[in-house]
């Protein structure tokens, strides 16, 4: 059996991870590192000579391993290495980012900008917003990236601007979770002239978009936008990634907002 080509440990490992565990679920479990379970899951595919976790799982259930043509393994090597040069891009602009915030000193427009820009870099997507939140007035377009000038000059004139709450960022704000709109000009709202919808299909040019929450704890302070003029839905991992940088831009924001805090406390006349 290719079972037995694992050790009692590797087998544990596999047998978790192709019914759906995770790293860190697997981990904590056998009480070791999470980087121990991948370098197992390593040794594992070799072993067993897969190249995904379905054909892990078929193996384990007793299917015999599918032969492959030369050009099927050409393909499987191609997406896995292109699957690493994205992984590997991810971390360097997490490192580049966790970088200009620790020596930002609390200034925040480049912490933004470069958030911004390794956003749209690494979700292919066209342009970008933050748009900052307070709850008695709305939303209010602070930085933007790549959008284009028309609907900038929308974004100002509005100031402070509260959506409809069948809008995207409408429907984020009620909710606090991630709204992914597939096709902009597709739902029902955009039929009824909203201003906003208009202005992001017409002004923008926009197609698809994604709206990501930006929370300081439970508390709703901005949101994160990022928007592609072609029909191409964000899938899942792009989600995650834009959570990714909205999370980033939630502590810079903080930080720079304690720098200021502290800042007045030290000008401050002494009593």
């Amino acid at each position: 059996m290719n079972e037995d080509r694992l050790s009692p440990r590797e087998l544990e490992i596999a047998r978790a991870y192709a019914s759906g565990d995770n790293y860190h679920r697997i981990a904590e479990q056998l009480c070791i590192a999470p980087s121990t379970v991948r370098t197992h899951l390593a040794a594992i595919y070799r072993k067993l000579e897969v190249s995904s976790k379905l054909d892990l799982h078929r193996i384990l259930e007793g299917d015999s391993p599918q032969q492959r043509s030369q050009t099927d393994q050409a393909a499987i090597i191609s997406e896995l290495a292109l699957n690493l040069e994205e992984a590997i891009s991810r971390e360097r602009a997490l490192s580049e980012v966790l970088r200009i915030i620790s020596g930002s000193e609390g200034k925040i427009d480049e912490v933004i900008a470069a958030l911004l820009g390794y956003a749209l870099e690494l979700c292919d997507a066209e342009f970008g917003l933050l748009l900052e939140y307070k709850a008695q007035s709305g939303f209010r377009a602070t930085y933007t990236r790549g959008i284009p000038p028309a609907f900038h000059e929308w974004w100002v004139e509005q100031g402070d601007y509260r959506p409809d709450p069948q809008t995207g960022i409408g429907r984020m704000e009620a909710s606090h979770d991630v709204v992914n709109i597939i096709d902009v000009r597709a739902e029902e709202i955009y039929r009824t002239n909203d201003l906003l919808r208009h202005a992001t299909a017409t002004l923008g040019g926009a197609r698809s978009f994604t709206a990501i929450p930006m929370l300081a704890g439970k508390r709703l302070i901005g949101a994160f936008t990022i928007y592609r003029q072609q029909l191409r839905p964000f899938d899942e991992k792009t989600v995650q990634l834009a959570r990714m940088f909205a999370d980033q831009s939630v502590i810079a924001i903080e930080n720079a907002r304690m720098m200021s805090e502290l800042r007045s406390k030290i000008d401050r006349p002494t009593a």
